[in-house]
């Protein structure tokens, strides 16, 4: 009987012990170099509310990271099986230290079942660096989230004035590590360049070289830029902030890497670019800027018409380079040749490696009197990246053949844009028919039409009344609608049977 009641106090007071709830902060050592790495791990042996972190001082810290553990453990006495669930909660901060001392964390505390609980303060004393320990295959402590770069890389860092450079921010990072919840975008301005983005319609992981070595790398986003003067421009750094899983470089009980959760803030620092000036010897006589490879075509809608008829001459820029970024030659026309503003129409695209495509000015011509008028060559010039020298394209001349007409200028019935619609009456300074409008007109309200309109809704009231009772009066005709109804059957079997 004795034995029997002590074995109960003895499980009694076990089960009390094992009950009590633990809160404790725990280090590995209490003495590190000034280019550890440390973990600081607050742990409460059950569910945890409201903690409160202590003040430190002395790190630069990283945290705080919150594990939630749920534990069952299985025992086998004299046959008979039992379970044991354990819950625990772990705060865990790690901490760079900058500079050497002795420190002391404080007390943090932690809610649960409204007790507060606090743990007890632990000292850490950061000595002189020391020489940290590889492995193969393990990361160092000191590197510790430390693989992950964010990079501009340049199509060319010396570029002419107006000739395109790509850049393309990429993320590189160890392919065990995983990135995500980009935030904080900030994009430079691109001050002094014309610039346009490129949209990346989804993040992608891809492997890439990183200083020789393999890494993973998501291009984050892509711009064209085209410099427009001389000189060092700079380029303000590219921002990001993002959260990293990278290994710690221990393992677990598996032989797996330990993953922790880091935030990193990252930059790309100020970039510059040496932009040099077009060389000024061979530079044609009217050169407005254009950089790249073009071809240039000058054509009429015709040549040959009466007086007062209009045509539309073209000139037109198609190719790659800079074609946002030069005017278009003008024509010069006879002063018996009335010419209007043109219609400027653009049709480019800006892929990775710049501008493509065609810009053209179209010009409404309308001569005045018979005979035949000449529109001189036009000349067009641009600088040739690739053969790195001046090229000149000049367009043939052009004759304008004018029948006898009446004089009268007339309209382009093809004219669409306001620009270059020209109207009859423009040109029209004597009216030979008047056309009169009376000064004294009738108000709506209290005319035939306003009473007519306000009593039309009376008159449709018995019509639709009317109407009603016939709706009704044929719906409850069961035998009328049942004959309708075998006739249309009747009408659609006979026409099914004729097709046959």
């Amino acid at each position: 009987m004795k034995k029997t009641i002590l074995i109960l106090l003895f499980s009694l007071l076990y089960n009390a012990v094992s009950a009590q709830v633990k809160f404790e902060a725990q280090t590995e050592r209490s003495s590190y170099g000034l280019n550890e790495r440390i973990q600081l791990v607050f742990s409460i042996n059950n569910e945890g509310d409201n903690f409160e972190p202590p003040k430190i001082s002395g790190f630069k810290t990283e945290g705080p990271f919150i594990n939630r553990g749920n534990q069952t453990s299985i025992t086998v006495v004299n046959g008979k099986v039992s379970q044991k669930r354990e819950i625990s909660t772990q705060v865990i901060y790690y901490l760079t230290p900058i500079k050497k001392g002795v420190f002391t964390i404080g007390a943090a505390s932690i809610q649960y079942n409204e007790t507060t609980y606090k743990s007890a303060p632990i000292k850490i004393t950061i000595t002189d660096p020391i020489q940290m320990p590889t492995y193969p295959g393990q990361q160092n402590n000191a590197n510790f989230g430390e693989g992950i770069h964010l990079v501009a890389e340049m199509s060319t860092k010396n570029p002419f004035v107006n000739e395109p450079v790509t850049v393309i921010y990429k993320l590189y990072f160890e392919p065990r590590s995983t990135v995500g919840n980009f935030r904080n975008f900030i994009a430079p301005k691109y001050e002094d360049f014309w610039s346009q983005y490129i949209d990346m319609k989804q993040l992608t992981a891809e492997r890439g070289k990183f200083n020789g070595k393999d890494f993973s790398m998501v291009v984050l986003r892509k711009v064209i830029l085209y410099p427009l003067e001389a000189g060092a421009k700079k380029i303000e750094p590219f921002k990001i902030d993002i959260d990293a899983e990278v290994p710690t470089g221990r393992r677990d009980f598996f032989g797996q890497y330990e993953m922790s959760v880091v935030q990193k803030s990252l930059s790309t620092g100020v970039q510059t670019i040496n932009v040099k000036p077009l060389p000024e010897n061979g530079k044609p006589e009217g050169f407005t800027g254009a950089v790249g490879k073009f071809d240039f075509v000058v054509k009429p809608s015709k040549t040959t018409l009466k007086a007062g008829e209009s045509l539309d001459l073209e000139i037109s820029v198609s190719g790659k380079g800079n074609l946002k970024l030069f005017t278009l030659p003008k024509p010069v026309v006879p002063s018996a040749i009335e010419m209007y503003e043109p219609a400027h129409t653009e049709n480019v695209e800006t892929p990775v490696t710049g501008m493509a495509g065609k810009i053209s000015d179209k010009y409404t011509i309308i001569p005045q009197f018979k005979g035949k008028y000449t529109i001189k060559p036009i000349v067009f010039s641009y600088y040739d990246l690739t053969t790195k020298s001046y090229k000149t394209i000049t367009s043939n001349e052009i004759t304008i053949d004018v029948l006898e007409g009446d004089g009268t200028i007339v309209s382009n019935q093809k004219a669409t844009n306001k620009q270059e619609v020209i109207k009859k009456d423009v040109f029209q300074y004597n009216k030979l028919k008047s056309e009169f409008a009376s000064v004294h007109k009738k108000d709506f309200l209290g005319s035939g039409l306003f009473y007519s309109l306000l009593l039309a809704p009376l008159f449709l009231i018995p019509i639709v009344m009317i109407a009603r009772k016939q709706k009704e009066a044929k719906d409850a005709d069961a035998f009328g609608n049942r004959v309708r109804r075998n006739n249309k059957l009747v009408k659609k079997y006979l026409s099914e049977a004729k097709k046959q």
